[in-house]
């Protein structure tokens, strides 16, 4: 590679729709329904209809990279067995397209939307049975396009799972405790492992790496146990998966808590095995915020993570998502040393809340302040060495929020729909589309 990479990243489920075509199958987000803040995920901006017209806008905006996730229930309706070809299809027509215009592809190959039927059959990734069914998947996903795709992440923001929403997220209706979500970690853990180990035995000229969802943590104060805390945060948030991507396998600090909480986990000789071959060509990871925590008193546990709060030095957004460019580059520079491999920015935006005006114009100076911001300090991170494969902002062409919401837009193209009225779907440019097209045309990997 000898450009900077410069893009978009999605997920299937918040750009996709056509939720019954293809030959696809239900998947967990199909069944939601929609209420008086949200939408359904029916259709959400209609990309599989409208696939082309996007990638021409994203190829005039400057890009060269598009992150996309596949539908793994458009592959296997029901999870596993019998493959449909129409899916397979769906995303080779897609990735010709990308070529066509000159952008590269990256497949991410979960996004938290888990076939509907191995949640109800297996409890989604609480099971081993599930892990392996994925593998397969995954294994069939890179056969197929090996040949086209250079760049592929297994799972969007492993970190989540630890977390209480991995149950959903795992597809996984099993009573929230620490002991079931450390094993959806684990089968999950193993799953990217395998895929990785697959790749680079199979297909020297592909590039895999670990995604995580990446927050710097801060100390409320210089109080020892702020301090404490936030290095706990870390560790257990950030450099375990570090650790596991790199080749490390799992921590003795996770170790011995698991021992010391007495909380069992399905590992097995094999597994151990898997980790100690893995590696990572890259880290990527999103970043939206940085955290700051305050001791209160309780045990750290990922289930709870209640000591966070406000940060009195930063702004924050509608969502109290709090805005740190100087966040990105503490996190640049923690991944690169943790890691000694590339970083790859795969995610990063701001979400807004914005309406049609009758001039059709909308001016998102906020957007273009935060993004001329965060890519000031990535150029400043890599001028400190830190090694960076490029920079794709997240939902660049608007689409439904992760929680369903269209009314959170992370765009620098406005699509003309609201929670419960579909109207027309028009892609319209937003004055962030120029800012955009003009920062796009640099190669940072030459000026840098």
């Amino acid at each position: 590679m000898n450009k900077f990479l410069w893009g978009n990243s999605t997920s299937s489920m918040q750009t996709e729709g056509a939720y019954k075509e293809g030959g696809k199958g239900p998947s967990v987000y199909d069944i939601r329904e929609a209420n008086a803040d949200k939408s359904d995920w029916k259709v959400a901006i209609d990309e599989y209809h409208r696939y082309e017209e996007d990638i021409n806008l994203m190829s005039e905006m400057g890009m060269n990279c598009y992150r996309f996730q596949i539908s793994r229930s458009r592959i296997f309706p029901e999870g596993e067995g019998k493959v449909n070809e129409e899916g397979l299809k769906f995303y080779e027509n897609l990735i010709d397209t990308l070529i066509k215009y000159d952008i590269e592809p990256m497949i991410c190959l979960y996004h938290f939307d888990m076939p509907l039927a191995l949640y109800k059959k297996y409890d989604g990734f609480s099971s081993r049975q599930v892990t392996k069914e994925f593998v397969k998947y995954g294994k069939l996903i890179v056969d197929r396009f090996h040949e086209k795709v250079k760049y592929w992440i297994t799972f969007n923001e492993h970190n989540l799972y630890p977390m209480d929403m991995g149950f959903m997220i795992g597809g996984s209706k099993k009573e929230h405790n620490l002991e079931n979500i450390y094993n959806i970690q684990h089968y999950t853990l193993l799953a990217h492992a395998k895929i990785a180990n697959y790749i680079h035995d199979n297909y020297e000229d592909l590039q895999i790496g670990g995604m995580l969802a990446y927050s710097p943590y801060y100390p409320a104060s210089s109080n020892p146990d702020d301090v404490l805390l936030a290095d706990q945060y870390d560790r257990f948030l950030n450099k375990l998966y570090l650790d596991v991507f790199s080749g490390r396998s799992y921590p003795r600090f996770f170790l011995n808590y698991l021992n010391k909480n007495r909380i069992n986990i399905d590992i097995n000789k094999e597994d151990l095995e898997e980790f100690d071959k893995l590696y990572s060509d890259f880290m990527s990871f999103s970043y939206y915020q940085s955290q700051t925590v305050k001791a209160n008193g309780e045990e750290f546990n990922t289930l709870k993570l209640n000591q966070i709060i406000d940060n009195v030095y930063l702004d924050r957004s509608e969502w109290n998502w709090e805005i740190d460019p100087v966040g990105l580059r503490i996190s640049m520079e923690n991944i690169f040393a943790d890691g000694n491999v590339p970083v790859f920015i795969i995610e990063n935006g701001i979400g807004l809340r914005e309406e049609l005006s009758e001039d059709e114009f909308i001016e998102d100076d906020q957007r273009i302040d935060y993004h001329d911001r965060h890519i000031k300090q990535m150029k400043e991170a890599m001028r400190d060495g830190v090694d960076c494969i490029g920079y794709l902002g997240w939902g660049l062409i608007d689409i439904l929020s992760s929680s369903g919401d269209m009314n959170k837009r992370y765009g620098a193209v406005y699509v003309n729909r609201d929670n419960h009225d579909l109207k027309d779907l028009r892609r319209i440019k937003k004055k962030s589309f120029d800012f955009f097209k003009t920062v796009f045309k640099q190669n940072l990997l030459e000026e840098i």
